[in-house]
């Protein structure tokens, strides 16, 4: 890149918006009751999914590791990133995010994180991805437009 900004110029830190939102789905399902009853098997459920995001995450790690690039979104990447996770989803990190704002909540018995989730992509998407995929569409060009063009945003 010709410019001395060599990163995303993303708009909040995703760990950020993903606490925003498990802290509020905490707070509605502190102060607003919703009137449904959480049998054990949705809490394992809810468990399961978070645990799944978080493998997600993990997988995501461990190809960035392997690609030798960087994993903060503020950071310069040195690559694009397509394989292991990365061939499913262009956003393994951001989808296991999603996974655990739906299932922590509900491990806990709090079905807030469900209708949080119809606030969080949107969000994630406006304020974190499009960013992200902009640089790395002038950083890469068809490098990572190819990508693009072939590996869905979410799944």
């Amino acid at each position: 890149m010709s410019d001395k900004k060599d990163h995303a110029d993303v708009k909040i830190h995703p760990p950020v918006l993903l606490a925003i939102h498990i802290a509020a789905a905490w707070l509605l399902g502190r102060f607003i009751a919703l009137p449904f009853a959480i049998s054990p098997l949705i809490r394992n459920i809810g468990l399961g999914l978070a645990g799944i995001g978080f493998l997600c995450g993990l997988f995501a790690l461990y190809a960035f590791v392997k690609e030798r690039t960087t994993l903060n979104p503020h950071g310069s990447v040195t690559s694009v990133v397509s394989t292991g996770i990365y061939r499913f989803t262009r956003n393994p990190i951001y989808l296991g995010m999603v996974l655990m704002l739906i299932g922590f909540p509900l491990a806990f018995g709090n079905v807030w994180g469900i209708p949080l989730t119809l606030a969080f992509v949107p969000l994630m998407n406006m304020l974190v991805i499009e960013h992200e995929e902009a640089y790395l569409a002038k950083k890469f060009g068809e490098g990572y437009t190819g990508y693009q063009s072939r590996v869905r945003r979410w799944l």
